[in-house]
């Protein structure tokens, strides 16, 4: 993919400790946590970066978040900012980068003997060779499905490993069961309020009721993902999205339908600077000229 320059402002944030000694102070512990505070701040502020298609921007915050993990030392917040590097990295293309930091961050949750980072880490894994066709929908499944017990109590990962494994069984063209995987992981994130990864659920089911001739219902999802893409004014969502319905139109024959949608999509990514991805949806809709 091209690679645009783009100009990044950074914020310095400036933490004022101030000592109040008086009768009413609570008692200090001696506990400090205002690295970790930050860190996991931006972290989760990086992985909505990414989720909103905006990498290089996620990739600066998550570089952050992990160098103020390394320096309070707190391994569990090594690992999860190695993971979700991991992902930002291999949406990059930067591949090798990816399995490399996803790799360390095993081997961190592994000296650690964390049960559920070790699980996480493994699924993490499995999604990239998936996704990068390093490993069998098979294998992934497996790992999945072995992994899956001993991240319960994170619902997040539950999330994430329900995801995973819906991709699997849409590569092995089990479109019921793989729907009802994204189903899992759409229900966490509508709960739990994260609209983001929910909008993303319903791009999948989209994709896998498409795969099994599904118009109609694969049109639907389209639409319960635009809807809140809308909501949350997430740019790159409703981009890809129409640009998905477009394919949709197309398999069903509506070809009028379909050259609006991709239209719809080549302004938002123009109107994002996108020269990339307004080459690619050009590309669709020249087919037919």
């Amino acid at each position: 993919m091209k690679k645009h320059k783009i100009i990044f402002i950074y914020a310095a944030i400036v933490i004022i400790l101030i000592s109040v000694s008086c009768s009413s102070a609570p008692r200090n512990t001696g506990d400090v946590f205002h690295l970790r505070v930050q860190a996991e701040n931006l972290l989760d502020s990086g992985n909505k970066e990414a989720s909103k298609g905006n990498y290089e921007n996620s990739l600066i915050i998550i570089n952050e978040s992990k160098r103020l993990a390394v320096l309070s030392d707190d391994p569990s917040l090594i690992i999860r900012s190695s993971l979700s590097r991991g992902n930002v990295l291999f949406s990059l293309g930067r591949l090798d980068e990816a399995f490399q930091e996803w790799e360390h961050a095993l081997t961190e949750a592994q000296k650690l003997g964390n049960s559920e980072l070790i699980s996480a880490c493994r699924i993490f894994h499995a999604r990239g060779a998936l996704l990068s066709g390093r490993s069998s929908a098979q294998s992934v499944l497996e790992i999945v499905e072995r992994e899956q017990a001993n991240i319960r109590l994170n619902r997040l990962y539950i999330a994430f490993s329900w995801q995973t494994k819906g991709l699997a069984l849409r590569s092995l063209n089990s479109p019921e069961e793989a729907e009802e995987a994204i189903m899992r992981s759409l229900e966490i994130h509508e709960r739990d309020r994260y609209l983001e990864n929910a909008s993303f659920d319903w791009y999948t089911i989209a994709s896998i009721r498409s795969l099994a001739d599904n118009i109609s219902g694969a049109l639907q999802a389209l639409e319960a993902s635009i809807a809140i893409d809308r909501r949350i004014e997430n740019s790159w969502g409703l981009a890809a999205s129409w640009r998905a319905m477009g394919d949709v139109f197309r398999r069903a024959g509506r070809e009028q339908d379909a050259l609006e949608a991709y239209s719809r999509a080549r302004t938002i990514y123009q109107a994002m600077r996108n020269d990339y991805e307004v080459a690619q949806v050009d590309r669709r809709m020249e087919i037919n000229e």
